[in-house]
């Protein structure tokens, strides 16, 4: 009799889901296991310690020797700050006054900040309340461009039609005091301190997350069609008269204040004064002053504004958390490493003391 043909699949081995049987996949690569013991674990110990506390003192050390002056403006400026309580008055000029003095030559460079507390840029709706494909340079009046502008909302259009640039809370809210710093060496002479306006913001804000539309050499015909944010007073393309380069989407106070804070007691970069004639060495100790166009309003938040003059260390301002923060690591590593050490000179003495009974 023939024998029927067994089929090829019912008897065929069964395909193998080992790993191949190399090296790699079989962890046969040649390792290297520590061995703990207590000499190697406490050393460790001491060692990172003894880093944590030698980089929080050099912070600690470095931070106190950060100078900083503060100047609450709105306390001085109490005639704008009523002014600027009634919005039907938004478009009437308010300037004042702030004098306060340097004790101590401030060198090296030195940055004004503006700062304000109780303004919570950190609210969910305002957060996203904004378009990035617009401050990208993307044409700002295509009906496809208003359209994903509607979180923007209620800053995406005007009631005719015409679209916000740039749209959103964010952009609306531009913080848009102008202050401007003057030296007096005596009671007859008044030296306006140069400050820069520009390459005070982060560079991949400055040259990729904002970019002005096209024709960028033209600004006035890149936004024709589009309409400044409400509580704006310049267009876009008007915001430094001085420098035609810093406008649009690229102006640096505009990129900074986009940048939102995570807190709401916060400050911004507002100039860098520039070293040069008397001020080549930074702010010489006398008399100064600060001349202010006061326009952004607070206290509809309860706030106050600021102005601050600081220099700057090797690891940042004036804040002395991360110093203490390592400082008190390196602490309680070493406590820990004594504990353990303790811990194991009175193990180690029983075991002595068990074997010799």
């Amino acid at each position: 009799m023939k024998k029927k043909k067994a089929n090829s699949g019912e008897n065929a081995p069964p395909v193998s889901k080992c790993p191949d049987n190399t090296a790699f996949k079989q962890q046969r690569i040649p390792a290297w296991m520590p061995t703990l013991n207590a000499p190697s674990v406490l050393s460790t110990f001491y060692i990172i310690g003894a880093f944590c506390l030698a980089v929080g003192i050099s912070m600690i050390v470095a931070t106190s020797n950060v100078q900083e002056i503060w100047v609450t403006y709105s306390d001085y400026c109490s005639v704008c700050t009523e002014l600027r309580k009634n919005s039907s008055y938004s478009e009437i000029p308010c300037t004042c006054t702030a004098s306060f003095s340097v004790p101590e030559e401030m060198k090296g460079n030195v940055f004004m900040y503006y700062g304000l507390t109780n303004f919570f840029q950190n609210h969910r709706r305002y957060v996203i309340s904004r378009y990035d494909t617009q401050l990208l340079g993307k044409n700002v009046t295509t009906e496809e461009n208003v359209v994903k502008q509607s979180y923007c909302s209620p800053f995406t259009v005007y009631p005719n039609g015409t679209p916000m640039a740039p749209c959103g809370a964010i952009a609306n809210s531009l913080f848009n005091d102008s202050i401007t710093l003057s030296f007096h060496p005596n009671t007859s002479t008044t030296i306006q301190v140069p400050l820069l306006r520009t390459g005070n913001t982060w560079w991949s804000d400055k040259n990729v997350k904002f970019q002005n539309p096209k024709p960028k050499d033209n600004l006035i015909q890149a936004f024709a069609g589009s309409g400044r944010p409400p509580y704006w007073q310049k267009t876009p393309y008007a915001l430094d008269s001085l420098d035609p380069h810093n406008n649009g989407y690229e102006n640096d106070d505009f990129i900074n204040w986009m940048r939102v804070a995570a807190l709401p007691n916060f400050r911004k970069l507002y100039r860098r004064v520039s070293l040069v004639q008397e001020f080549s060495n930074g702010l010489p100790a006398g008399n100064y002053s600060y001349t202010i166009e006061y326009n952004f309003p607070v206290s509809r938040f309860s706030g106050q504004k600021h102005v601050i003059l600081a220099t700057l260390s090797w690891c940042g301002g004036s804040n002395m958390f991360l110093g203490i923060a390592y400082t008190v690591t390196g602490a309680l590593v070493i406590l820990t490493a004594f504990v353990m050490l303790a811990v194991h000179l009175k193990n180690k003495k029983q075991r002595k003391t068990f074997s010799r009974k």
